[in-house]
């Protein structure tokens, strides 16, 4: 069996700060910027690997959640519990520096500086402008 992932979703309440943080902190290119009426859905992804995107949706666009419901996931990305994201590099150092530079202007915030973890791995992390968490770790 060969399978292989290709789209993965993260809610955002703000495209243009998502472009800032996805395009311009972390070099992701778009690859799609679809808009329904007054919702916006950008489709993101690191140019080394064409294969694996990130769709950046709004969080209550879907039809089958109730009003409460699109009120707690609010709740929770407003608190950075809703979802997240893991990426890798070979120098999280120097990625961290680069992004760190960029974060302000992005609406994004650093949550952890590199650190060198109990587990074994090195990794740092922020917070996207929707308050998802975005974790940068140490690959070989």
């Amino acid at each position: 069996m060969d399978i292989n992932i290709c789209h993965s979703y993260l809610p955002h309440t703000d495209p243009e700060a998502s472009l800032r943080f996805y395009r311009d902190a972390l070099g992701f290119e778009v690859r799609n910027d679809v808009g329904y009426e007054n919702m916006r859905w950008l489709t993101v992804g690191p140019p080394s690997q064409p294969g694996v995107s990130i769709v950046l949706y709004p969080p209550t666009a879907d039809p089958n959640i109730s009003e409460d419901e699109g009120k707690v996931v609010l709740e929770m990305m407003a608190k950075g519990s809703f979802a997240s994201l893991m990426l890798g590099s070979p120098d999280v150092d120097a990625a961290f520096a680069e992004i760190q530079a960029k974060v302000d202007a992005s609406g994004a915030e650093v949550m952890q500086e590199p650190t060198d973890q109990d587990w074994g791995q090195r990794d740092c992390a922020f917070r996207d402008p929707a308050g998802n968490t975005v974790r940068l770790q140490q690959v070989k």
